[in-house]
């Protein structure tokens, strides 16, 4: 029997046990099953292809993000709306075979757009280049899942795929540590209360990976596949966004029945232009995008045109988009601001930066 086929009948097990408290161990169990022959069928095909061929996209800009949808939902259209991209258009499925890029300028930030090929039922087993457009989505720091107004059950099929290449949308990856011993078996110590998992779940899966001597500190419950999630420890985890295309061809009755079934999507026409402005005004937002202003070594801080970057950037992001070479050379740096418990304190390159922080690098000369 081949590792895809044991992972159908394995799933098909999983589909049929009723889950209870008497069954949890036995699902979790499965499910950990399942996820770890995925891994070697990863591993597998990773080495037979030798790496692939895959969609090379240089990334450029303050963020990248990522237009996923069915073929011919209208993601070129979309791109060429927002952006300056010239991507083919066109009423036939799979238009678009590579993946083409465009860059919005707004607010001060600039965001590059991507355009992939469509994808489909089965593209996280590698159906229509499933594979390759799934890599390109994992490298994005937000996903726009643009759905037609006629097919609203395109968003379900997506989010699977999306979930079964390791891509978790809207979470955060839970507050558990696991720590590999010589010996002494499976050490479980938690600080809350555990409702979603019990221990005998988490020595189940764990076992089903191979690790019978692990400290296991749970500072944060979870359910049996936020743990699994943990131990792999290859999840991608990203913002999304719901975008409701073609709205030009329905009614405003449909669109508020709509409404009800798809919270905070975001209504729009490609075709038409409707609601262009506010989608850009979402994407901004749900990047987080933070300003820091510079200020050379002896001078006054640039408080007109603030560098944009990402919610998280550290130092050392900073210095790398400045110059290659300011990492090598970098001795430390002064930051003014909400980061710093004191005005003009020195910071090392792994400092994370908040808001209106204001940043002096020093090098070595």
């Amino acid at each position: 029997m081949s590792l895809e086929e044991k992972i159908r009948e394995i799933e098909e097990e999983i589909k049929r046990t009723p889950y209870n408290k008497a069954t949890q161990h036995h699902i979790g169990k499965l499910k950990a099953k399942v996820a770890r022959l995925k891994g070697e069928v990863e591993k597998r095909a990773a080495l037979k292809s030798g790496g692939g061929t895959g969609y090379s996209v240089r990334k450029t800009g303050d963020a990248t993000v990522v237009i996923v949808g069915f073929p011919s939902v209208g993601k070129s259209t979309l791109l060429n709306r927002l952006t300056d991209a010239n991507s083919p258009v066109g009423s036939y499925d799979f238009t678009t075979l590579n993946v083409v890029p465009g860059i919005i300028d707004y607010k001060g930030a600039k965001i590059q757009i991507l355009d992939v090929p469509g994808l489909i039922r089965g593209a996280a087993s590698g159906r229509g280049r499933g594979k390759e457009v799934l890599a390109v989505v994992r490298s994005a720091d937000l996903i726009i899942f643009l759905i037609d107004v006629f097919n609203l059950q395109q968003l379900k099929v997506l989010q699977d795929e999306l979930y079964d290449t390791g891509i978790r949308c809207d979470t955060r990856p839970r507050a558990i540590k696991i720590t590999k011993k010589e010996t002494g078996g499976i050490t479980l110590n938690a600080t809350v209360k555990l409702k979603n998992i019990d221990e005998r779940t988490i020595k189940e899966i764990l076992k089903e990976y191979r690790m019978h001597n692990v400290d296991v500190i749970m500072r944060e419950d979870a359910t049996p596949d936020e743990f699994i999630d943990v131990i792999a420890g290859n999840r991608v985890y990203l913002p999304s966004l719901v975008v409701l295309n073609k709205i030009d061809l329905v009614k405003e009755d449909y669109l508020n029945e709509v409404g009800g079934t798809l919270k905070d999507c975001i209504p729009i026409s490609a075709d038409k232009g409707t609601n262009i402005e506010r989608l850009k005004e979402e994407i901004f937002n749900r990047l987080n995008f933070i300003r820091v202003y510079m200020k050379p070594q002896g001078e006054k801080a640039d408080m007109e045109e603030p560098m944009i970057v990402m919610k998280g950037t550290d130092v050392g992001g900073i210095c790398r988009r400045l110059h290659r070479d300011f990492v090598e050379k970098f001795r430390y740096a002064q930051i003014w601001g909400k980061s710093v418990k004191f005005d003009g304190q020195r910071v090392g390159l792994d400092h994370v930066l908040m808001d209106e922080d204001v940043l002096s690098v020093i090098l070595s000369k």
